[in-house]
């Protein structure tokens, strides 16, 4: 699966877009549209939180960090307590320190902006919005031909793969 982006200039577009999408059979868990703020979408599907803010991004940062945190504070605890104890409490304190790292790092994500989709904030605030659209990676061209021609007035912005590099 892909993404694909579109800028589109105004609602009533999105709203042709977004029912043309639905004929062709893309299901609205597949389609997402930002816009500015109390924008009324009415019945097109707006983008989750997931999409809107880092929230991803920064809950994987904050795994990795509170983990290796809890390894670290679970040999140091080791080192101190003067002997040696299973494996099980050291791997206790790396999973809560992952926990933890993981809710703070969520948080603090969901509190800044999607930093893969900043470059469209200006022209969003003007007004336009941002149609994300996940389809099949073979049918790429095919949505991209049939908006374009439908709609010239709608942009293509560009692909990015659906789940981060990471995976």
């Amino acid at each position: 699966m892909r993404r694909i982006y579109f800028l589109v200039p105004d609602i009533a577009t999105t709203h042709k877009i977004v029912d043309e999408l639905r004929s062709e059979g893309i299901e609205d868990r597949h389609i997402h549209i930002l816009a500015k703020r109390d924008t009324p979408l009415e019945d097109i599907p707006e983008a989750g939180v997931s999409l809107k803010t880092d929230f991803v991004p920064a809950l994987e940062r904050g795994a990795a960090l509170g983990g290796t945190t809890g390894l670290l504070a679970g040999l140091v605890g080791l080192r101190f307590a003067g002997f040696a104890i299973a494996g099980g409490p050291i791997l206790g304190i790396i999973m809560a320190g992952a926990t933890i790292g993981s809710l703070m790092g969520g948080l603090s994500g969901m509190n800044s902006g999607n930093s893969r989709l900043k470059q469209f904030e200006q022209v969003i605030e003007q007004g336009q919005l941002l149609v994300l659209l996940d389809i099949p990676k073979e049918r790429i061209e095919e949505f991209k031909k049939l908006i374009t021609k439908h709609h010239p007035e709608a942009k293509f912005e560009g692909v990015e793969p659906l789940l981060p590099p990471s995976y």
